[in-house]
């Protein structure tokens, strides 16, 4: 090993590979595929999966009902001890799921389409609540 690549194995941790996620994070990932089936089976189409727009903002699930376009945030938790899991959607998250909605809108030229944000909240044991409307869009934003 040279000298430089020495000096940055130092500096930096190393970075195995884990063989498994982070329980909270293949929860996050289950709860979305729960998520995605439920939609689908009330009619649903699902266009994308965790789409991500050009700033920090990530829409979980991007989706059809009927004419309507809904940008779906979906909030998976093993209980409901720190409450809701809806309740995670704050200020600053509804600002980056509306950036991400904003910029998935102008990949489509801003087409004259009705669109709304809905949350999925998904328990660990199984039960799912759908919030149709959960929020508008937040100033300074406008469509």
């Amino acid at each position: 090993m040279g000298l430089l690549q020495s000096i940055v194995a130092r500096l930096l941790p190393s970075r195995q590979p884990s063989a498994d996620p982070p329980a909270h994070l293949e929860r996050g990932r289950q709860g979305e595929e729960l998520a995605a089936r439920f939609l689908k089976a009330r009619g649903w189409k699902i266009l994308r999966r965790n789409f991500r727009g050009r700033g920090r903002g990530e829409v979980d699930l991007v989706c059809r009902d009927g004419e309507v376009l809904v940008f779906v945030e979906v909030k998976a938790r093993a209980d409901e001890t720190f409450g809701r899991p809806s309740a995670a959607v704050d200020k600053k998250k509804r600002l980056l799921l509306s950036r991400a909605a904003l910029e998935w809108l102008r990949m489509l030229d801003m087409p004259d389409v009705a669109f709304r944000f809905d949350i999925v909240e998904v328990l660990g044991d199984g039960e799912i609540h759908h919030i149709e409307g959960a929020f508008s869009l937040p100033k300074p934003f406008h469509y």
